[in-house]
């Protein structure tokens, strides 16, 4: 009778969304246009295999509502007999947040274990209501199964914990033959130096954490006792109690450890003995995955014991009198030069390298990156009255000690010698020396192509693009735009997940299929269209990656193709932004329709006829639905075969749209075509 009182007791404390599946799915729900999910009380989890016909199974969590940071624990296991299949099962986690139509991918796991694991993610505070959506991929691997055990949803962080439950929140002691983190308190008496009571409880039936010398066998051994990964940026003040009883050197070290691997000290035990529960408190900066690693080194057997209890976090800095500068916005540091030149400046010893320039819409002329007919900066002869010139642009300060991701837009013509035509400095400021970083290798192709790097200074430093020319004969237009910073390494940021509304092409066709395929259909591509003076020459995303285009020369007159978004959810004013390319003499039309769940008819949102321009031109659309929609591309091909038209780069928004486009409908040429402004 306790046991089923504690029971009903432990079911009345689970929070919103938290399910344990015991005799009941909590008021979760599977779709039943997929695999069925099955509920085992017995066993306390639920369950999906290859016993059905199908691809997936769907399992969505009631509505929630949290203006709190809240933490979810997902306790789970992918099981398989087979060896190694090419194409895994999953498990997926995804945010379905009201006013979205898209699902947010949170996290995913592919790897089969013979015993569940854990998975922590931080839920950032929003005021939105949401849901939480699991799915389970079963693929091409015929001896799948995924069993979910628990879900546990709790205000506060993942990176918090009082060690109070045996998943101990999702930290894992790294296993080392002869010392190990393990858990004290709960009455189990298996040490020699075990302490009377933990800190969470001040009793003996609390846990806590707790590493001993008494197995040492080398000098210097280490145990380490790692954390979950933090999933969102955070910042602010890390806490923890601690006891250290020494009577060899000890050392107490906490560090911060990124995915590549890279180890930052941030605390160190400065006492030698702490006979009770001690504070520490440590300034604490994640802008990207990290993990929290508490390492104690022991040089003999009779070192002593280090415990560990009640690890919490509050994102205002530990004391607001260390003069913590306020976390550094990435975002302030770049520039798309549409309205001046943000935080960059030149050196007023050279003569003006770098103009800020614009070019109206323009057949022959290309445009600036952001929208095709903005500002960009460009470096060249025309503005001084030297045989050649040297630009150089120097960019804000940026803090010391963190790794960042520089990506920008650069475009070259007419260049005879590429030595000095582009490069990339980063200029410290303390020292006069300036290491390039980064220089230009492929000759000009007149395309906008996208260079990264990767880097990270101890000290404060300033990027600097440097653009050099010492003949007038050698020298050609170097053109930069979408300067733009984030924090971790390039290849880390390729890794977080993308927007879900977002297709870019270079893996495939995201959300879209075609009405029909063949030679007159939506075509993938990279790099130029076969026939000339038509088409981009490379696509908008990088400049050698993929978009999707029709092949005119494959058509007829005024034959159509479709590209359709699958059915998205209907949800208030939604932003449509897309680049588009439609340059050659006989360029057909390109439209946009919105088609909603049960019409037949197909609204029109947005339309343009005729050859536009050599660069890709950005196309915003705001619209709304009430229901379920799809989103339409239309391409009619023209009156000769140079009216190749090609998409790329398609981004759906929740909200209204920041800005306005003056005209969604036009036919033929804009007024001001193949004007040049300085």
């Amino acid at each position: 009778f306790l046991l089923a009182a504690l029971r009903l007791a432990g079911a009345a404390l689970l929070s919103p969304g938290s399910c344990a599946f015991e005799d009941s799915a909590c008021g979760y729900e599977w779709d039943y246009a997929h695999l069925p999910w099955a509920l085992h009380g017995e066993g306390h989890y639920i369950s999906v295999d290859t016993s059905y016909e199908g691809e997936k199974a769907v399992l969505s969590s009631p509505e929630l509502y949290s203006e709190e940071w809240s933490c979810v624990r997902l306790i789970y296991q992918i099981a398989t007999t087979s060896e190694a299949s090419p194409d895994p099962a999953r498990l997926n986690l995804y945010l379905r947040q009201e006013g979205e139509s898209f699902d947010r991918l949170l996290w995913s796991a592919e790897e089969p274990s013979d015993s569940w694991l854990i998975a922590s993610l931080d839920l950032t505070n929003s005021t939105k209501k949401y849901k939480i959506v699991l799915e389970g991929e079963m693929r091409q691997d015929k001896s799948a199964s995924i069993a979910v055990f628990e879900i546990k949803i709790t205000p506060g962080y993942c990176i918090e914990c009082d060690f109070e439950e045996n998943h101990l929140c999702g930290f894992v002691n790294r296993w080392n033959p002869n010392v190990n983190w393990f858990v004290g308190g709960g009455n189990i008496r298996n040490s020699q130096s075990i302490l009377p009571k933990d800190h969470t409880l001040n009793s003996e039936l609390g846990h806590y954490m707790y590493v001993d010398s008494v197995y040492v066998k080398h000098f210097q051994e280490v145990a380490q006792l790692i954390s979950p990964k933090t999933t969102v940026p955070m910042s602010g003040c890390l806490s923890f109690y601690y006891q250290l009883k020494q009577e060899s050197s000890i050392v107490f070290t906490v560090y911060l450890r990124d995915t590549s691997g890279f180890y930052e000290e941030i605390w160190k035990t400065d006492s030698a003995l702490s006979a009770d529960w001690a504070l520490a408190e440590v300034d604490f900066s994640a802008p990207y995955p990290m993990e929290v690693i508490f390492e104690v080194a022991f040089n003999s057997a009779k070192g002593g014991y280090v415990a560990l209890d009640d690890i919490s976090f509050s994102p205002v800095y530990c004391s607001n009198q260390t003069g913590m500068r306020p976390p550094f916005n990435p975002a302030e540091a770049g520039c798309n030069f549409e309205e001046d030149l943000c935080n960059f400046y030149q050196d007023h010893k050279d003569d003006p390298g770098w103009s800020r320039v614009k070019v109206k819409r323009n057949v022959y002329r290309a445009g600036d990156h952001t929208t095709g007919f903005g500002y960009y900066l460009l470096a060249n002869t025309k503005f001084t009255s030297q045989p050649g010139y040297l630009g150089r642009l120097y960019g804000p300060t940026l803090p010391g000690n963190l790794q960042f991701c520089l990506r920008f837009y650069y475009a070259l013509y007419g260049f005879f010698k590429m030595s000095g035509t582009l490069a990339v400095y980063i200029f410290e400021e303390n020292h006069v020396v300036q290491e390039k970083i980064w220089s230009v290798l492929d000759s000009p192709k007149g395309v906008w192509t996208q260079a990264e790097i990767s880097f990270k200074k101890p000290m404060p430093c300033k990027v600097v693009f440097v653009s050099w020319c010492k003949s007038f004969w050698d020298c050609g237009l170097v053109a930069l735009d979408d300067i733009s910073f984030s924090l971790g390494s390039c290849q880390a940021a390729d890794l977080l997940l993308t927007n879900p509304g977002e297709c870019t092409f270079e893996k495939d066709e995201c959300v879209f299929t075609q009405k029909k395929r063949g030679r007159g259909s939506w075509h993938r591509r990279r790099g130029p269209t076969p026939t000339s003076y038509t088409g981009p020459k490379g696509d908008h995303t990088t400049g050698v990656g993929y978009y999707m285009y029709i092949e005119a020369s494959n058509m007829v007159y005024g034959q159509r193709a479709y590209l359709v978004s699958r059915s998205l959810r209907g949800s208030g004013k939604q932003c449509l932004t897309f680049f588009y390319h439609m340059y050659g003499a006989g360029t057909g039309l390109l439209s946009v329709y919105l088609k909603k769940e049960g019409d037949d008819e197909e609204i029109p949102l947005w339309r343009r006829t005729g050859e536009q321009s050599i660069s890709w031109l950005r196309g915003l659309i705001e619209y709304e639905s009430d229901r379920n929609y799809q989103i339409i591309f239309e391409a009619i091909r023209g009156v000769s075969m140079r009216s190749d038209t090609a998409i790329d780069d398609i981004l759906f928004q929740a909200g209204p749209c920041l800005e306005v486009e003056e005209i969604q409908f036009s036919s033929g040429y804009p007024d001001n075509l193949n004007e040049i402004e300085y």
